[in-house]
Protein backbone atom coordinates (compact mmCIF):
# COMPACT_ATOMS: atom_id res chain seq x y z
CA UNK A 1 0.00 0.00 0.00
CA UNK A 2 1.40 3.12 -1.10
CA UNK A 3 0.61 6.85 0.97
CA UNK A 4 1.04 10.18 -0.50
CA UNK A 5 4.35 11.50 0.18
CA UNK A 6 3.29 14.83 0.93
CA UNK A 7 0.42 14.24 3.80
CA UNK A 8 -0.48 10.35 5.06
CA UNK A 9 -3.51 9.48 2.61
CA UNK A 10 -3.00 5.61 1.37
CA UNK A 11 -3.83 5.16 -1.96
CA UNK A 12 -6.61 3.00 -0.91
CA UNK A 13 -9.34 5.77 -0.34
CA UNK A 14 -11.26 5.98 -2.76
CA UNK A 15 -11.01 8.65 -5.69
CA UNK A 16 -7.29 9.35 -4.59
CA UNK A 17 -4.94 9.65 -7.14
CA UNK A 18 -1.10 9.75 -6.86
CA UNK A 19 0.91 11.35 -9.47
CA UNK A 20 4.27 10.58 -10.62
CA UNK A 21 5.72 12.54 -7.71
CA UNK A 22 3.82 10.48 -5.15
CA UNK A 23 1.60 13.45 -4.42
CA UNK A 24 -2.08 12.84 -3.88
CA UNK A 25 -4.46 14.73 -5.64
CA UNK A 26 -5.83 16.58 -2.72
CA UNK A 27 -3.01 17.87 -1.48
CA UNK A 28 -2.64 19.00 -5.39
CA UNK A 29 -5.99 20.55 -5.14
CA UNK A 30 -4.77 22.58 -1.81
CA UNK A 31 -1.62 23.75 -3.44
CA UNK A 32 -3.66 25.21 -6.14
CA UNK A 33 -5.41 27.29 -4.06
CA UNK A 34 -2.56 29.48 -4.45
CA UNK A 35 -3.48 30.58 -7.69
CA UNK A 36 -6.91 31.51 -6.96
CA UNK A 37 -8.16 34.81 -6.64
CA UNK A 38 -10.21 34.80 -3.52
CA UNK A 39 -11.45 37.79 -3.67
CA UNK A 40 -13.18 37.45 -7.48
CA UNK A 41 -14.68 34.39 -6.17
CA UNK A 42 -16.04 36.23 -3.25
CA UNK A 43 -17.33 39.05 -5.32
CA UNK A 44 -18.72 36.26 -7.57
CA UNK A 45 -21.02 34.93 -4.36
CA UNK A 46 -21.80 38.36 -3.81
CA UNK A 47 -23.53 38.93 -7.26
CA UNK A 48 -25.02 35.36 -7.08
CA UNK A 49 -26.41 35.96 -3.61
CA UNK A 50 -27.94 39.43 -5.19
CA UNK A 51 -29.48 37.33 -8.48
CA UNK A 52 -31.47 34.94 -6.01
CA UNK A 53 -31.97 37.35 -3.36
CA UNK A 54 -35.82 37.64 -2.28
CA UNK A 55 -36.78 41.49 -2.57
CA UNK A 56 -40.20 41.60 -1.83
CA UNK A 57 -39.50 39.89 1.22
CA UNK A 58 -42.63 37.03 0.06
CA UNK A 59 -39.66 34.01 0.15
CA UNK A 60 -36.38 33.16 1.74
CA UNK A 61 -33.32 34.16 0.03
CA UNK A 62 -31.94 30.38 -0.02
CA UNK A 63 -31.85 27.26 1.94
CA UNK A 64 -28.57 26.00 4.14
CA UNK A 65 -28.46 22.60 4.94
CA UNK A 66 -27.71 22.28 8.29
CA UNK A 67 -26.72 19.60 11.28
CA UNK A 68 -26.14 22.12 13.57
CA UNK A 69 -22.01 21.17 13.22
CA UNK A 70 -19.66 23.78 13.34
CA UNK A 71 -19.16 23.47 9.46
CA UNK A 72 -23.57 24.21 9.12
CA UNK A 73 -22.97 26.57 11.62
CA UNK A 74 -20.24 29.14 9.78
CA UNK A 75 -23.07 28.65 6.99
CA UNK A 76 -25.30 30.05 8.80
CA UNK A 77 -23.34 32.72 10.06
CA UNK A 78 -21.63 34.21 6.60
CA UNK A 79 -25.28 34.16 5.11
CA UNK A 80 -26.71 36.02 8.08
CA UNK A 81 -23.53 38.38 7.42
CA UNK A 82 -24.54 38.51 3.71
CA UNK A 83 -27.92 40.02 5.32
CA UNK A 84 -29.68 36.81 3.88
CA UNK A 85 -33.00 35.42 5.16
CA UNK A 86 -32.03 31.79 5.04
CA UNK A 87 -34.55 28.90 5.54
CA UNK A 88 -32.38 26.09 7.16
CA UNK A 89 -33.01 22.58 6.65
CA UNK A 90 -32.23 19.52 9.08
CA UNK A 91 -32.53 15.81 7.96
CA UNK A 92 -32.50 14.31 10.84
CA UNK A 93 -29.37 12.12 11.97
CA UNK A 94 -29.66 8.64 12.81
CA UNK A 95 -29.24 8.39 16.90
CA UNK A 96 -29.12 12.28 17.82
CA UNK A 97 -26.72 12.70 20.67
CA UNK A 98 -26.85 15.25 23.60
CA UNK A 99 -24.51 18.10 22.50
CA UNK A 100 -26.09 17.64 18.64
CA UNK A 101 -29.72 18.79 20.18
CA UNK A 102 -27.93 21.30 21.68
CA UNK A 103 -25.79 22.67 18.96
CA UNK A 104 -28.78 22.67 16.82
CA UNK A 105 -30.97 24.65 19.47
CA UNK A 106 -27.72 26.56 19.40
CA UNK A 107 -28.09 27.07 15.29
CA UNK A 108 -31.35 27.99 15.45
CA UNK A 109 -31.01 30.68 18.12
CA UNK A 110 -28.82 32.80 15.85
CA UNK A 111 -32.09 34.18 14.07
CA UNK A 112 -33.46 32.00 11.63
CA UNK A 113 -36.30 29.97 10.50
CA UNK A 114 -35.77 26.33 10.74
CA UNK A 115 -37.29 23.03 9.57
CA UNK A 116 -36.13 19.15 11.08
CA UNK A 117 -37.03 17.03 8.82
CA UNK A 118 -37.36 13.48 11.10
CA UNK A 119 -38.03 10.37 8.73
CA UNK A 120 -39.83 7.31 9.87
CA UNK A 121 -37.90 5.92 12.64
CA UNK A 122 -39.01 2.17 12.10
CA UNK A 123 -37.87 2.10 8.13
CA UNK A 124 -34.57 4.42 9.13
CA UNK A 125 -33.49 1.33 11.84
CA UNK A 126 -34.39 -1.01 8.57
CA UNK A 127 -32.27 1.04 6.51
CA UNK A 128 -29.54 1.58 8.96
CA UNK A 129 -29.29 -2.49 9.36
CA UNK A 130 -29.27 -2.96 5.61
CA UNK A 131 -26.62 -0.36 5.02
CA UNK A 132 -24.53 -1.82 7.73
CA UNK A 133 -24.65 -5.70 6.25
CA UNK A 134 -24.96 -5.09 2.49
CA UNK A 135 -22.60 -2.36 2.12
CA UNK A 136 -20.76 -1.62 5.33
CA UNK A 137 -22.42 1.57 6.52
CA UNK A 138 -24.13 2.30 9.29
CA UNK A 139 -24.78 5.57 7.68
CA UNK A 140 -25.95 5.42 4.43
CA UNK A 141 -29.97 6.81 4.85
CA UNK A 142 -28.41 9.76 6.58
CA UNK A 143 -25.99 10.31 4.16
CA UNK A 144 -28.45 10.04 1.46
CA UNK A 145 -31.05 12.24 3.31
CA UNK A 146 -28.57 15.10 3.86
CA UNK A 147 -28.15 15.23 0.04
CA UNK A 148 -32.30 14.61 -0.62
CA UNK A 149 -34.00 16.63 2.15
CA UNK A 150 -32.80 20.07 1.53
CA UNK A 151 -33.52 19.63 -1.98
CA UNK A 152 -36.90 18.30 -1.34
CA UNK A 153 -37.33 21.45 0.41
CA UNK A 154 -36.05 23.69 -2.16
CA UNK A 155 -38.86 22.16 -4.21
CA UNK A 156 -41.61 22.22 -1.96
CA UNK A 157 -40.94 25.68 -0.75
CA UNK A 158 -40.14 27.19 -4.47
CA UNK A 159 -36.60 28.26 -2.83
CA UNK A 160 -34.01 28.19 -5.89
CA UNK A 161 -30.45 28.48 -3.98
CA UNK A 162 -29.39 26.30 -1.73
CA UNK A 163 -25.97 26.86 0.52
CA UNK A 164 -23.98 23.47 0.80
CA UNK A 165 -20.72 23.94 2.69
CA UNK A 166 -17.32 21.95 1.49
CA UNK A 167 -17.03 19.81 -1.47
CA UNK A 168 -15.27 16.96 -0.65
CA UNK A 169 -13.70 15.91 -3.83
CA UNK A 170 -11.55 19.15 -3.46
CA UNK A 171 -10.95 18.48 0.64
CA UNK A 172 -10.12 15.15 0.30
CA UNK A 173 -9.35 13.74 -2.83
CA UNK A 174 -11.39 12.92 -6.08
CA UNK A 175 -11.61 13.35 -9.88
CA UNK A 176 -10.53 17.09 -11.27
CA UNK A 177 -13.68 18.03 -12.57
CA UNK A 178 -15.96 17.55 -9.89
CA UNK A 179 -12.77 19.02 -7.79
CA UNK A 180 -13.47 21.77 -9.68
CA UNK A 181 -17.15 22.17 -9.44
CA UNK A 182 -18.30 24.43 -7.42
CA UNK A 183 -22.82 23.18 -8.03
CA UNK A 184 -23.85 19.97 -6.30
CA UNK A 185 -26.75 18.40 -8.50
CA UNK A 186 -28.13 14.73 -9.03
CA UNK A 187 -24.76 13.74 -10.82
CA UNK A 188 -22.90 14.92 -8.01
CA UNK A 189 -24.66 12.70 -5.58
CA UNK A 190 -25.36 9.80 -7.77
CA UNK A 191 -21.25 9.73 -8.30
CA UNK A 192 -20.14 10.99 -4.58
CA UNK A 193 -22.89 11.16 -2.32
CA UNK A 194 -21.79 8.18 -0.35
CA UNK A 195 -24.66 5.13 -2.15
CA UNK A 196 -21.51 2.77 -2.57
CA UNK A 197 -23.83 1.29 -5.38
CA UNK A 198 -26.78 0.89 -3.14
CA UNK A 199 -29.59 2.82 -5.03
CA UNK A 200 -32.20 3.64 -2.99
CA UNK A 201 -34.66 1.60 -5.72
CA UNK A 202 -32.75 -1.55 -4.74
CA UNK A 203 -34.55 -1.18 -0.99
CA UNK A 204 -37.97 -1.80 -2.06
CA UNK A 205 -38.73 -5.41 -1.24
CA UNK A 206 -36.09 -5.92 1.29
CA UNK A 207 -37.48 -6.12 4.98
CA UNK A 208 -40.82 -5.10 4.17
CA UNK A 209 -39.95 -1.73 2.93
CA UNK A 210 -42.21 -0.21 0.10
CA UNK A 211 -41.45 2.88 -2.09
CA UNK A 212 -43.98 5.18 -0.20
CA UNK A 213 -41.53 4.53 2.20
CA UNK A 214 -38.67 5.95 0.49
CA UNK A 215 -39.89 9.41 -0.54
CA UNK A 216 -37.10 11.32 1.98
CA UNK A 217 -34.52 9.19 -0.03
CA UNK A 218 -35.96 9.98 -3.53
CA UNK A 219 -34.49 12.95 -5.21
CA UNK A 220 -36.39 15.06 -6.89
CA UNK A 221 -37.27 14.91 -10.42
CA UNK A 222 -35.42 16.60 -13.08
CA UNK A 223 -38.42 18.43 -14.05
CA UNK A 224 -39.12 19.69 -10.17
CA UNK A 225 -35.58 20.78 -10.40
CA UNK A 226 -36.26 22.84 -13.30
CA UNK A 227 -39.84 24.25 -12.89
CA UNK A 228 -37.70 26.05 -9.63
CA UNK A 229 -34.19 26.71 -10.94
CA UNK A 230 -32.43 24.64 -8.14
CA UNK A 231 -29.54 25.64 -7.72
CA UNK A 232 -27.14 24.24 -5.45
CA UNK A 233 -23.56 25.75 -4.48
CA UNK A 234 -20.57 24.67 -2.70
CA UNK A 235 -19.63 27.39 -0.33
CA UNK A 236 -15.85 26.47 0.02
CA UNK A 237 -15.64 27.19 -3.77
CA UNK A 238 -16.12 30.54 -2.95
CA UNK A 239 -14.58 30.93 0.14
CA UNK A 240 -11.10 29.39 1.57
CA UNK A 241 -12.59 26.22 3.67
CA UNK A 242 -11.28 25.14 6.53
CA UNK A 243 -12.29 23.13 9.23
CA UNK A 244 -10.34 24.82 12.20
CA UNK A 245 -11.56 28.14 11.55
CA UNK A 246 -15.09 27.43 10.95
CA UNK A 247 -15.05 25.55 14.31
CA UNK A 248 -13.29 28.45 16.15
CA UNK A 249 -15.93 30.99 14.41
CA UNK A 250 -18.75 28.92 15.21
CA UNK A 251 -17.70 28.11 19.28
CA UNK A 252 -17.78 32.23 19.15
CA UNK A 253 -21.11 31.93 18.00
CA UNK A 254 -22.35 29.25 20.44
CA UNK A 255 -21.13 26.12 18.90
CA UNK A 256 -20.29 23.47 21.99
CA UNK A 257 -17.74 20.81 21.50
CA UNK A 258 -16.84 17.89 23.22
CA UNK A 259 -14.15 17.87 26.25
CA UNK A 260 -11.59 15.58 24.49
CA UNK A 261 -10.99 13.85 20.88
CA UNK A 262 -13.88 12.05 20.06
CA UNK A 263 -12.90 8.43 19.08
CA UNK A 264 -11.15 7.72 16.64
CA UNK A 265 -10.49 11.83 15.84
CA UNK A 266 -7.79 13.88 16.21
CA UNK A 267 -10.19 16.34 17.21
CA UNK A 268 -13.08 17.34 19.18
CA UNK A 269 -15.31 19.75 17.53
CA UNK A 270 -16.54 17.32 14.53
CA UNK A 271 -18.96 14.31 14.30
CA UNK A 272 -20.63 15.19 17.59
CA UNK A 273 -24.21 15.08 16.06
CA UNK A 274 -24.56 10.92 16.21
CA UNK A 275 -23.67 8.26 18.14
CA UNK A 276 -23.21 5.95 15.28
CA UNK A 277 -20.50 8.14 13.85
CA UNK A 278 -17.61 5.56 15.41
CA UNK A 279 -19.23 2.47 13.60
CA UNK A 280 -19.59 4.13 10.34
CA UNK A 281 -16.01 5.76 10.56
CA UNK A 282 -14.72 2.15 11.80
CA UNK A 283 -15.79 0.50 9.01
CA UNK A 284 -14.01 3.11 6.55
CA UNK A 285 -10.79 1.58 8.21
CA UNK A 286 -11.55 -1.62 7.78
CA UNK A 287 -12.46 -1.45 4.10
CA UNK A 288 -9.56 1.16 3.32
CA UNK A 289 -6.79 1.19 6.45
CA UNK A 290 -7.49 4.73 7.44
CA UNK A 291 -10.05 6.65 9.29
CA UNK A 292 -11.02 10.18 10.05
CA UNK A 293 -7.62 10.79 12.49
CA UNK A 294 -5.79 10.47 8.63
CA UNK A 295 -8.65 12.95 7.59
CA UNK A 296 -7.87 15.55 9.92
CA UNK A 297 -3.91 14.59 10.14
CA UNK A 298 -3.70 15.46 5.90
CA UNK A 299 -6.15 18.78 6.11
CA UNK A 300 -3.59 19.76 9.13
CA UNK A 301 -0.56 18.71 7.33
CA UNK A 302 -1.67 21.01 4.16
CA UNK A 303 -1.89 23.89 5.95
CA UNK A 304 1.17 23.60 7.73
CA UNK A 305 0.10 22.90 11.00
CA UNK A 306 1.71 19.71 11.75
CA UNK A 307 4.05 17.67 9.86
CA UNK A 308 4.00 14.70 8.17
CA UNK A 309 6.12 12.96 11.03
CA UNK A 310 3.56 14.13 14.08
CA UNK A 311 0.87 13.06 11.44
CA UNK A 312 2.24 9.46 11.66
CA UNK A 313 2.18 9.54 15.24
CA UNK A 314 -1.17 10.66 15.84
CA UNK A 315 -2.72 8.88 13.27
CA UNK A 316 -1.32 5.71 14.77
CA UNK A 317 -2.62 6.58 18.47
CA UNK A 318 -5.97 7.43 17.59
CA UNK A 319 -7.15 5.24 14.73
CA UNK A 320 -8.48 2.15 13.99
CA UNK A 321 -9.92 1.06 17.88
CA UNK A 322 -12.69 -1.00 17.79
CA UNK A 323 -15.54 1.30 18.91
CA UNK A 324 -16.53 0.11 22.31
CA UNK A 325 -18.28 3.48 22.87
CA UNK A 326 -18.90 6.92 21.24
CA UNK A 327 -19.79 10.14 23.25
CA UNK A 328 -20.37 7.86 26.31
CA UNK A 329 -22.82 5.64 25.20
CA UNK A 330 -21.56 2.05 24.94
CA UNK A 331 -21.63 -0.38 21.46
CA UNK A 332 -24.40 -2.21 22.42
CA UNK A 333 -26.35 0.23 23.47
CA UNK A 334 -25.75 1.76 19.70
CA UNK A 335 -26.80 -1.29 18.18
CA UNK A 336 -29.76 -2.17 20.11
CA UNK A 337 -32.30 -0.85 17.74
CA UNK A 338 -31.35 -2.35 15.41
CA UNK A 339 -31.75 -5.40 16.74
CA UNK A 340 -27.62 -6.51 16.28
CA UNK A 341 -26.01 -8.20 19.02
CA UNK A 342 -22.33 -7.71 19.70
CA UNK A 343 -21.28 -10.91 18.44
CA UNK A 344 -23.15 -10.72 15.16
CA UNK A 345 -21.48 -6.93 14.77
CA UNK A 346 -17.96 -8.35 15.15
CA UNK A 347 -19.02 -11.08 12.41
CA UNK A 348 -20.19 -8.41 10.23
CA UNK A 349 -17.08 -6.18 11.07
CA UNK A 350 -14.57 -9.34 9.81
CA UNK A 351 -16.85 -9.75 6.95
CA UNK A 352 -16.06 -6.43 5.51
CA UNK A 353 -12.40 -6.31 6.93
CA UNK A 354 -9.62 -6.34 4.03
CA UNK A 355 -7.33 -9.02 4.89
CA UNK A 356 -4.80 -7.41 3.17
CA UNK A 357 -4.62 -4.29 4.69
CA UNK A 358 -4.38 -6.54 8.11
CA UNK A 359 -2.06 -8.97 9.96
CA UNK A 360 -3.30 -12.90 9.73
CA UNK A 361 -2.64 -15.91 11.68
CA UNK A 362 -1.17 -18.80 9.24
CA UNK A 363 -5.02 -19.50 9.01
CA UNK A 364 -6.19 -16.42 7.29
CA UNK A 365 -7.42 -15.42 10.15
CA UNK A 366 -7.73 -11.39 11.53
CA UNK A 367 -4.80 -11.18 14.46
CA UNK A 368 -6.67 -9.00 17.38
CA UNK A 369 -5.35 -7.17 20.30
CA UNK A 370 -6.77 -8.32 24.03
CA UNK A 371 -9.16 -5.02 23.21
CA UNK A 372 -10.52 -6.31 19.98
CA UNK A 373 -8.16 -4.07 18.05
CA UNK A 374 -7.02 -5.16 14.56
CA UNK A 375 -3.37 -5.50 14.08
CA UNK A 376 -2.64 -2.89 10.58
CA UNK A 377 0.42 -4.23 8.53
CA UNK A 378 1.30 -0.43 7.12
CA UNK A 379 1.00 3.06 8.41
CA UNK A 380 3.34 4.12 6.19
CA UNK A 381 5.90 3.91 2.33
CA UNK A 382 8.59 1.64 3.26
Amino acid sequence: MRYCTRCVMPETKPDLYLDEEGVCNACRSYENRKQVDWDARRQELLDLVERYRNTSGSNWDCIVPVSGGKDSTFQVVRMLQLGLNPLCVTATTCDLTEIGRKNIENLKNLGVDYIEFSANPVIRRKLNRIGLTQVGDISWPEHVAIFTVPVRAAVQYQVPLIIWGENSQNEYGGPAAASENNILDRQWLEEFGGLLGLRVSDLVGLEGIEKRHLIPYRYPSDEELRRVGVTGLFLGYYLPWDGLSNALLAQAHGFTTWHKPTEGSMVNYENLDNYQTAIHEYFKFLKFGFGRATDHACLHIRRGRITREDALEIVRKHEGKFPWSYLGKPLEEILAPLEISLDEFIKICDRFTNKRLFKTDANGRLIKDKDGNLIKRYYDNP
